[in-house]
């Protein structure tokens, strides 16, 4: 016997409705579709691909695009998923400030807006910080709170399932109100949804990017601090509070042991192969000019020099092939995060490693291939490491994935429909 999604007998609305988002994924996947492509994708006959697309258009979820040009015999009439079927948001917080955009049901971002928040964070209740940047993205998308199915925010740390506070982020101030998420739902009148920043940008890579296609990897991010997100089986994996993957407290050789690691927000791998550590690096070598500012800017201007001095065939020649203190800065760089690396390795045993966030991406290809060659040293299993494919706002984008996943989820369901 035939069953749906619930293990439900296979009933003609089920089915239709199986059918229904069979045919809407293809679309979404694909682009516009005659008919006869959508029959023929979905296994599907004429007249029951016809009497699909009638259905999905007269609920609103598809509409007419146009016609096939080019080919022999008459013109077909083309379908494509109606983008103003439903709309999602995303919200990237920082303690400098919060992105936040806005997607139709295809995914293509319809506004954005980015709020400012330095000295201002902890004076002004977050409820009116969120509501302001979501309100721009969606005054720039010329909508309203109410055209809004949901909203996914990403922040450093995690809400724990259990208390809900907000957890391993004590650097983002006024975050940490025991009613902080009651306030928000009552504020905003929709679903909202809430997921630590590096997990968002492991979703973005995962459905877009560099782990497409695999259920075991582990993303390693490095801006403001070091985090990782943990997917098993293709599934993010949080941990009892939230905190799995906050490998920033990671004890590791090479730095004293850190006590009281929460206190401090900071831990043997933070202290190891943090943004934090590359100024100080640079300049024991004797590297000049330092340039000044955040940390993750210092890091990633520096980073980024030393891989195009390791690149530069000018460079090799001169110094013998060593590429002098800035190869022995990227070398020493690579050491210190294949270190921790070869922990999470030795435990989780990932198919992938993804690098992302702005410093490791500034290292590119030459720091890639160093951790690589570090790790495959240090590590009994070797998994494949790669650079991260999702460019921009990683962290906005797997929020606005996520949000849009759940929302596809209520919106495509056919099968309550008359």
């Amino acid at each position: 016997m035939t069953t749906g999604p619930t293990g439900t007998p296979g009933t003609p609305r089920v089915l239709r409705a199986m059918n229904d988002r069979a045919a809407l994924d293809l679309l979404l996947a694909e682009g516009p579709l005659s008919r006869t492509r959508i029959g023929k994708l979905t296994g599907l006959s004429k007249p029951t691909a016809s009497q699909l697309l009638a259905r999905l258009e007269t609920a609103g979820l598809v509409r007419a695009t146009g016609t096939t040009e080019g080919r022999p015999g008459p013109n077909a009439q083309l379908y494509a998923v109606d983008p103003t079927a439903a709309h999602a948001a995303g919200l990237d917080v920082r303690p400098e400030g919060i992105r936040a955009a806005v997607a139709d049901i295809t995914g293509r971002v319809v506004g954005e807006s980015t709020l400012r928040t330095p000295g201002r964070h902890a004076t002004r209740p977050v409820v009116d910080l969120v509501t302001e940047a979501l309100d721009g993205a969606l005054t720039a998308a010329g909508l309203v709170r109410a055209d809004l199915h949901r909203l996914v925010i990403g922040t450093p740390g995690a809400f724990d399932p259990n208390t809900g506070r907000l957890r391993y982020a004590s650097h983002l101030p006024g975050w940490h109100s025991p009613t902080l998420l009651d306030d928000l739902a009552a504020a905003l009148p929709l679903p909202v949804g809430y997921e630590n920043d590096v997990n968002l940008a492991a979703v973005a890579e995962q459905r877009l990017g560099a782990a497409r296609g695999h259920d075991d990897f582990v993303l390693l991010w490095n801006e403001d601090g070091l985090g990782a997100a943990l997917v098993l089986g293709g599934r993010l994996h949080r941990g009892w509070t939230g905190g799995a993957g906050e490998v920033g407290f990671l004890p590791v050789p090479g730095t004293p042991l850190m006590r009281q690691v929460t206190r401090v927000n900071s831990g043997g791998y933070q202290e190891l192969a943090g943004a934090q550590v590359v100024g100080r690096l640079a300049r024991s070598l004797g590297i000049t000019p330092v340039p000044q500012g955040p940390h993750p800017e210092v890091a990633a201007a520096l980073i980024r020099r030393a891989a195009e001095h390791l690149a530069d065939p000018e460079v090799s020649r001169h110094t013998g092939g060593q590429g002098g203190p800035y190869q022995e800065l990227l070398r020493t760089y690579a050491t210190g995060l294949a270190t921790g690396l070869a922990s999470l390795v030795s435990v989780l045993d990932p198919e992938l490693i993804v690098l992302s966030g702005t410093v490791l991406a500034a290292g590119g290809e030459p720091l890639r291939a160093l951790v690589q060659a570090e790790l495959d040293d240090l590590a009994a299993s070797r998994p494949k490491l790669v650079l991260g494919e999702v460019t921009g706002h990683p962290v906005l984008r797997g929020a606005l994935e996520s949000a849009l996943a759940a929302t596809r989820d209520e919106v495509f369901d056919t099968s309550r429909a008359p």
